[in-house]
């Protein structure tokens, strides 16, 4: 089983944004960032999301935490109504940020994930490394030495 711990960031929203995500599984931790230059915070929260899941080497059992309501009510109770309504909301619009929504449902279908909501900046070890690593994704793109990029600190099998 592996732990998902992920947060975004942005200065300014919409600004220069970041995403970050711990990984653990037994006494193995990967650590992974990035950012984007014109951004906004859902975003970051979304593809902190996409990049754990995408960086898993096989299908496995996920427990992925986050403090985005948005990312974690999406997943839980909008995404089966958007897909039925053509990735419309039930007011009849498109769903925001729709491309992400899809890579991050791809994702999920890959592997066995339980969802689970933690308060932002409450102590919460996990939670706050994440946000830790969203906040150098921010300062990386702030930089332009990494605009895109996906870093790496340390391993975990997965």
């Amino acid at each position: 089983m592996i732990e998902i711990y992920t947060d975004g960031a942005c200065k300014g929203n919409p600004g220069p944004g970041g995403w970050g995500a711990l990984l653990t599984s037994g006494k193995h931790q990967k650590k992974i960032y990035g950012g984007e230059l014109d951004t906004t915070n859902n975003r970051m929260e979304l593809l902190a999301a996409i990049r754990a899941l995408e960086s898993l080497k096989k299908p496995s059992v996920v427990h992925l935490h986050t403090d985005s309501q948005y990312m974690r009510k999406g997943m839980l109770e909008w995404i089966k109504g958007w897909k039925k309504n053509g990735w419309k909301t039930a007011a009849k619009k498109p769903v925001k940020n729709v491309e992400l929504w899809k890579a991050l449902d791809e994702q999920v279908a890959t592997h066995e994930v339980k969802w689970f909501w933690v308060k932002g900046h409450s102590g919460d070890p996990g939670n706050e490394m994440a946000d830790q690593l969203a906040n150098l994704g921010v300062d990386s793109v702030i930089r332009k030495d990494s605009i895109g990029k996906v870093h790496v600190i340390d391993g975990v099998e997965g």
